[in-house]
């Protein structure tokens, strides 16, 4: 036999071995082109992101805002009888606050209690509202009415802490109030107990505002 017939000859387990290596070369060699191709897009999406922002004449990090605190004060389940039985639906309502004097309430419904939430959450934040806080405490005892809700809300001491109820207590929180003693002597319906409370909030004033709707200033006091 001549040495040429001898290369191309090749005993069995050669031959086995050949294709199993041939596999396991093709996956290292597409490894690279993969990486590759996923990089740039990556890439290009984090771009478009940050010229979305520019775009809009924001800054990525300042998008987020002050931290807010949301407080769902109650959540509401409704059927509905059809003829295949009975369809279920949810209404939540959401308070939210930054504790720094600013308060809103809002009211959502949707067929899942998690977007119900969500969008009571959002409709309490476009409906937030500047409050009268004066040392974590209200300047002054105040009677509100809203439909059967009536609510009684009288300036507190530091270190008295919230005594209140849970719906009440959900909107002072909210605001930044933390000595209130607060009493509800009428309906308990969670919406009206909530919005009178909101309406309670929002007819404060203090001395000094009282004085410049007047034209006035507050006199100091003479140094002794």
């Amino acid at each position: 036999m001549s040495t040429e017939e001898q290369k191309e000859t090749k005993s069995p387990t050669e031959a086995a071995a050949a294709p199993a290596q041939a596999v396991a070369a093709a996956p290292e060699s597409r490894a690279p082109r993969r990486e590759g191709g996923n990089a740039p897009r990556s890439g290009q999406r984090s771009q478009r992101r940050e010229a979305a922002s520019h775009r809009r004449g924001g800054d990525p990090a300042a998008d987020e805002g002050p931290q807010l605190v949301e407080k769902v004060v109650h959540v509401n389940r409704c059927a509905k009888v059809v003829k295949g039985g009975r369809r279920f639906s949810f209404s939540a309502l959401v308070v939210v606050g930054d504790r720094n004097g600013k308060v809103g309430h809002g009211f959502g419904k949707a067929n899942e209690v998690s977007d119900a939430i969500r969008k009571g959450t959002d409709a309490a934040k476009r409906a937030m509202k500047k409050v009268t806080v004066v040392n974590e405490t209200l300047p002054h005892e105040i009677y509100s009415e809203f439909g059967g809700a009536k609510i009684v809300l009288k300036p507190a001491a530091p270190g008295t802490g919230l005594v209140a109820g849970e719906k009440v207590r959900a909107v002072l929180e909210a605001a930044g109030v933390s000595n209130v003693i607060a009493k509800s002597l009428g309906s308990s319906n969670a919406a009206n107990v909530v919005k009178a409370t909101m309406q309670a909030m929002l007819s404060m004033r203090t001395a000094d505002h009282v004085l410049a709707a007047r034209g006035k200033k507050k006199k100091e006091k003479a140094s002794v």
